[in-house]
């Protein structure tokens, strides 16, 4: 605006000592009332914030005064929220203060160790280069092919797992090592490492709890020996002994065969230590498949099921993670052959990499499930996967020899499918197919790999891609059912003894009675006395 006209209301203001009041007397009251309703007005509080204007504009002053930035009146926005922003901020005790950790802070602590190289990594290298098989999986490759369709971790998280594996394989002597996958959980998840140790190391720690097995039962043996020495020094009449005998049990796979072929790890947490699973016996298997339970990220805690589990949720997650290797570990068909020296008709448990094997390509694998295999031999009934015969023992009697021989005609031998079975044989459930295959992508089909879904284990997956093959696991550890799961019912009630006539309750006999058989008892004692006399007589 130019300079004012001599007719406009803002003429002479800039002018010293003019002032457009000076024909009027002004009136003190009046202003000090405007004042105080401006001030008024100013002191109002928000509904919102709970804060007033007045106060507001003195902070402002105060922090502006106080600190003298420059260029204040192109800040004044960001100086009044940081004023608003500090009146909410939490009150500090004046006694102790709480320090509060960002958690951004708190995942760099909690991972800080795995960045750490150790002393000892350095000889597990020297001891790869003379072996010439690197045992530590590149976790993150697998993660690449894997996350093409949609399938994994985050990309830090694998991280943290692949460095969780090299601290791994620098504690403990491992030939092999695999990323199996992760199992969910209420409380804390599972990370699971598929570990094959080197020659020697599993067969120590058999052998040692074989000797503890020993152990215990030459101390039973003697507890048994001395309470029947205290038995015959009381001579107290015995109880009856039950004639039930249980039945046989069935003895684990050897560790490296079978179920217990791979020995497996697991942790929480990529910073957590690795915790060894122990061996998976085939009663847990067989109870495993009858009981549902969600896993609570604690190995030592119970299972509460019926029938009862043998074990706690160590024993639990062993048993289902031998069940989820067995139905879904495939490969491309033909990657892998039988050795020259085993026929497969016998149950062969071991196999190699073919050389000549050359891949299919991708469209073939995703149109048809016969380009599939698995490699890892399914669990039969009994909880093995090689059937064995609990009743035969080598040195029996004749008697036991005869009773064992009727207990085999009646229990038949198991025979499942074979080693490097197609996966097209898998029976699906109801409805639904075992498996369902299809392509990375569409768009790029020249560059798209193939990726194999489990129906009947949700959330195990595998992928193809040339050769190069891996299965993975991401899932709460269930078996689909499309029913509600129905918990198994108890045994039928024990039935009653069979009554006969000398276990049944008779009537009470009358008085009459009783006096008549006192009196007969009486001529019976008196007929016998009368007898020995004359026969003492006639001598």
């Amino acid at each position: 605006h130019g300079p004012y006209q001599p007719h406009e209301p803002g003429y002479g203001l800039d002018q010293p000592g003019y002032s457009p009041y000076e024909d009027e007397i002004p009136d003190p009251q009046a202003r000090m009332l405007a004042i105080e309703n401006a001030k008024a007005y100013l002191l109002k509080t928000s509904t919102k914030s709970g804060l007033n204007l007045y106060d507001h504009f003195a902070n402002i002053l105060t922090k502006i005064l106080d600190e003298q930035p420059k260029n204040t009146v192109d800040i004044i926005e960001n100086i009044s929220k940081d004023v608003k922003w500090a009146q909410f901020r939490k009150k500090m005790d004046t006694l102790r203060d709480e320090h509060l950790i960002p958690p951004t802070f708190e995942a760099a602590e909690k991972y800080k160790a795995l960045f750490f190289k150790e002393g000892g990594e350095e000889e597990h290298e020297v001891l790869e280069e003379e072996m010439g098989q690197p045992s530590l999986p590149n976790v993150m490759e697998t993660a690449f092919y894997f996350e093409q369709a949609g399938i994994g971790l985050s990309k830090d998280e694998s991280y943290y797992i692949f460095l969780a594996f090299k601290n791994l394989i620098n504690v403990h002597p491992i030939q092999t090592c695999r990323f199996w996958g992760k199992i969910l959980g209420l409380e804390m998840n599972y990370i699971v490492a598929e570990v094959q140790l080197r020659e020697g190391e599993g067969e120590e720690e058999e052998e040692t709890g074989e000797e503890g097995e020993e152990n215990t039962a030459e101390e039973e043996k003697e507890m048994g020996e001395g309470e029947e020495e205290e038995e015959q020094k009381e001579k107290e009449p015995e109880p009856p002994k039950s004639t039930y005998k249980p039945p046989p049990e069935i003895p684990k796979e050897a560790n490296g065969t079978g179920t217990n072929k791979y020995v497996y790890f697991v942790c929480n947490e990529p910073s957590k230590p690795w915790v060894k699973l122990p061996p998976v016996t085939p009663a847990q298997i067989v109870c495993a498949r009858q009981i549902k339970k969600f896993f609570t990220g604690r190995l030592d805690a119970p299972v509460v099921s019926f029938p009862p589990f043998p074990g706690n949720e160590a024993n639990y997650l062993r048993a289902q993670i031998a069940r989820i290797s067995a139905g879904t570990h495939v490969s491309p068909t033909g990657f892998y052959q039988f050795p020259e020296d085993e026929d497969e008709e016998e149950g062969a448990d071991t196999y190699e990499e073919n050389p000549e094997f050359e891949p299919p390509p991708v469209a073939e694998m995703v149109e048809s499930l016969a380009t599939w295999a698995h490699h890892v031999k399914g669990i039969l009934k009994q909880g093995r996967c090689v059937w064995i015969n609990p009743a035969q023992k080598p040195e029996e009697n004749e008697d036991d020899e005869e009773e064992e021989e009727e207990e085999e005609e009646q229990q038949q031998e198991e025979t499942g499918k074979p080693l490097l079975t197609l996966i097209s044989e898998d029976e699906g459930i109801k409805n639904i197919p075992a498996w369902t295959v299809q392509a990375s992508t569409n768009l790029i089909p020249e560059y798209s790999i193939a990726i194999l879904q489990s129906n009947r284990w949700p959330g195990a997956y595998a992928f193809a891609s040339g050769r190069k093959f891996e299965n993975i696991y991401f899932g709460w550890g269930h078996k689909y059912n499309p029913d509600c799961h129905t918990p198994a019912l108890p045994p039928p009630a024990e039935a009653e003894f069979p009554s006969g006539p000398g276990i049944t309750e008779t009537v009470d006999p009358t008085v009459e009675e009783e006096i008549a058989f006192k009196a007969a008892q009486e001529e019976a004692l008196a007929e016998a006395e009368e007898e020995e006399e004359e026969e003492v007589e006639d001598d």
